[in-house]
């Protein structure tokens, strides 16, 4: 049996440390949710601006690139062990950029996933580009899809409307990146906003339900999930972000810290709304817990 790196009191969030190529394999457990921020493959020596300041944009050997066909074998790879690690009915989430969301929608297609959606998230406060030879980058993909295309997968629509005023929500999220106070425990170089990860899983889970994050880093994911009572299993590779992601779990174990996560995060009418999403939210019924 695998011994997790760390497991919470709660037995809510869980993380393991290793290659998820050599992890993934060695238990049997199905999730609902899966959210995937696999490398982009950009360090490349290069610069850009980061909070005013020029720095180099390597993060990195695990973001080194070593050609088109390298990427591609990468994600068909990983994308392989997590289709078998998904519920018939469950969904995964994947963000990208151009370096390499193309390669990932086609695989998804080749591996018989059903594409539900490309959501374009529209950053609010996007750093400048450095050279001035092209538009600003602003935005970031992250493609949904569900394991089988014949098999209806959850979709909790009235809120996702809710949310937006009673109209139907677009595929283009108006949202920040991550504020200071997200940043407490230390920062990944390439961490997302709890407030995208909050509607990612507000709309296609239940309470309790089980979600998986193979390249986890600080581990947004599962902030965001026992922020909204769902559970988490996270994998890296790397032991200083696994660091952080458990010092991001324990801090929101005091109950005044976790609170005032929920009543900051972005994307809700007030600081009331989500404690009344949640109120109103089904609940997932699991026979099994995760091994581990």
């Amino acid at each position: 049996m695998i011994k997790p790196y760390f497991k919470s009191k709660d037995k809510a969030f869980i993380l393991l440390h290793g290659d998820v190529f050599e992890l993934l394999p060695q238990f049997d457990f199905k999730f609902d949710m899966v959210f995937a921020d696999p490398p982009y493959f950009l360090s490349n020596d290069g610069l850009t601006i980061k909070n005013g300041k020029i720095t180099s944009v390597n993060k990195g050997e695990w973001d080194k690139s070593k050609g088109f066909k390298f990427v591609n074998d990468f994600n068909r790879r990983w994308l392989e062990l997590i289709r078998d690690k998904m519920k018939e009915d469950a969904t995964i989430w994947i963000s990208g950029t151009i370096h390499n969301v193309f390669s990932i929608g086609q695989i998804l297609t080749e591996l018989d996933f059903k594409i539900l959606n490309v959501i374009t998230w529209q950053k609010t406060n996007p750093p400048p580009n450095f050279s001035c030879r092209y538009f600003t980058h602003s935005t970031e993909q992250i493609i949904w899809a569900r394991k089988n295309a014949k098999v209806p997968h959850y979709f909790n629509y009235e809120l996702m409307k809710e949310l937006n005023n009673g109209k139907q929500m677009t595929d283009v999220w108006r949202l920040p990146a991550i504020a200071k106070w997200e940043k407490t425990c230390g920062k990944h170089p390439t961490q997302k906003p709890l407030s995208v990860l909050t509607r990612i899983i507000l709309a296609s889970t239940k309470q309790d339900a089980w979600i998986l994050d193979p390249f986890t880093g600080s581990s947004t994911t599962g902030i965001a999930a026992n922020i909204l009572n769902r559970k988490f299993l996270g994998i890296d590779i790397e032991e200083e972000y696994l660091e952080i992601s458990k010092n991001r779990k324990i801090e929101i174990e005091n109950e005044t810290i976790l609170n005032e996560y929920r009543k900051k995060l972005q994307g809700f009418k007030n600081e009331n709304q989500l404690e009344s999403c949640l109120l109103r939210e089904p609940i997932e019924e699991y026979d099994l817990d995760l091994p581990l």
